[in-house]
């Protein structure tokens, strides 16, 4: 398979700046959404420096990500000399490698970005969420950081990869609160993350290794357009755009909507090789 992308940001209605950063590498099969958080703490320099970071670990570790695909393609041709009824699948052993490599892709980012707050008192209690993709051949790896999200579209079904980690996703969990009680708070209300890349010098990582098929579409995007997404058509609706006119359109819903925070929003889809 190939991918293609598009992906927009913008500062939004309220906001003086962007502190949203993404990237996409198809070469490396990566694409990355961060919000950074900190204002005058300088959130748009934990982002960027996320970014950045994050694309350089896994550009130094490509051939981890290109020894897994060789492990799959070698079961692949199994399957189709030898054993016809074996399935397709990456080796445990190559998922555990690709997810340990996100986990430290996100890890090390961390570690840098509150150092340099530790170095800078400027700069001091700045962070950032991370929601990341790496793509090893029939196999997506996320890994997830804050409240950015992924969100998956197969077959006319959308369904969301990530988990939220903010203080209102953990009242839903314990049951202090109900899905619907939580949709109704404001968006400032949804704003309080409890992890974030730099705000301390490591961070949990939630990894998920999530098969992919001809077809698929990925969204990676911050909350500033999350925020917006209750009505599951909405969803489906900007699915079901040509690439190039899903994110401009996405951003022009949050900012119709009110556009209270930055937005970004980086589609990826699935193709079959020429």
């Amino acid at each position: 398979m190939r991918t293609r992308h598009f992906g927009y940001t913008d500062t939004g209605r309220r906001r003086r700046h962007n502190e949203d950063a993404w990237l996409a590498d198809e070469r490396l099969g990566l694409f990355i959404v961060c919000d950074g958080v900190g204002g005058q703490a300088r959130g748009e320099v934990a982002s960027e420096e996320t970014v950045e970071l994050i694309w350089d670990w896994v550009k130094a570790q490509a051939h981890v990500v290109q020894a897994a695909i060789a492990e799959a393609q070698t079961r692949s041709v199994m399957r189709v000399v030898g054993a016809p009824d074996r399935p397709v699948t990456m080796p445990a052993e190559a998922v555990g490698r690709l997810g340990a490599l996100v986990r430290g892709a996100v890890q090390n980012a961390c570690y840098m970005v509150h150092g340099m707050g530790e170095v800078d008192p400027s700069q001091r209690g700045m962070s950032t969420t991370a929601s990341l993709v790496l793509v090893a051949g029939e196999l997506v790896i996320v890994g997830q950081v804050g409240d950015s999200r992924v969100y998956l579209a197969r077959d006319g079904q959308v369904s969301q990869l990530t988990e939220d980690h903010t203080w209102l996703n953990v009242q839903v969990k314990q049951g202090a609160m109900t899905p619907e009680q939580a949709k109704r708070k404001s968006i400032t209300g949804k704003q309080m993350i409890t992890r974030a890349v730099g705000l301390r010098d490591h961070v949990e990582v939630d990894i998920l290794a999530v098969p992919v098929q001809i077809g698929d579409r990925l969204l990676l995007c911050s909350d500033g357009l999350h925020a917006y997404l209750d009505a599951a058509d909405t969803l489906v609706d900007l699915f079901q755009l040509d690439l190039r006119e899903a994110a401009p359109a996405a951003i022009r819903h949050a900012n119709a909507c009110g556009g209270e925070d930055n937005i970004t929003a980086l589609f990826v889809e699935f193709l079959a090789s020429p």
